[in-house]
């Protein structure tokens, strides 16, 4: 297990793999889930996105999410340098990623905003056993989003001699 939490690029994965072993908790699919999440997460040095997202604008201008396409261009085009545009919407990404987790963990605090009267609704993420049936619940996401942060400074700016 430790062997596979290393792999994931967990902190400390002696200890996650002993609260996995010892005190049943969901440490694997936590770890499974913030890892795949921040897979989605623009990567720090590919700036590769940005060509595809405008290529995609100029195809289909009035697609979902061309707008975004149409902005890169104009920022890349009025000068913008690209690690500044990817700074950006790593940030917004991350605090996205960790808003969700959060969510996840805390229903009620999606009350905020709802129209009086409307049903109190709740949810949460669970790992489910081999029927797919829920087996235990995977709480507390947001506690561990920016420790999956691929380049390891927990979405801190990039040291200011990389710019």
């Amino acid at each position: 297990m430790v062997r596979i939490f290393r792999a994931l690029g967990v902190r400390d994965p002696e200890s996650w793999a002993r609260s996995q072993a010892d005190e049943g908790s969901t440490q694997l699919a936590r770890a499974l889930f913030l890892k795949q999440a921040w897979a989605d997460v623009v990567p720090e040095d590919d700036h590769a996105w940005m060509q595809t997202g405008i290529a995609a604008a100029e195809r289909d201008p009035d697609e979902p999410f061309a707008g975004a396409g149409r902005a890169l261009k104009r920022m890349l085009a009025s000068g913008v340098d690209a690690r500044d545009i990817t700074d950006l919407v790593r940030a917004m990404q991350g605090e996205l990623l960790a808003s969700i987790c959060y969510l996840l963990g805390d229903a009620g605090s999606a009350r905020a905003g709802l129209p009086e009267g409307c049903p109190d609704v709740k949810w949460e993420l669970y790992e489910q056993d081999d029927d797919y049936n829920p087996a235990a619940p995977i709480s507390c996401l947001h506690e561990d989003v920016l420790g999956f942060d691929p380049t390891g400074r927990e979405m801190r700016p990039r040291p200011r001699d990389e710019k």
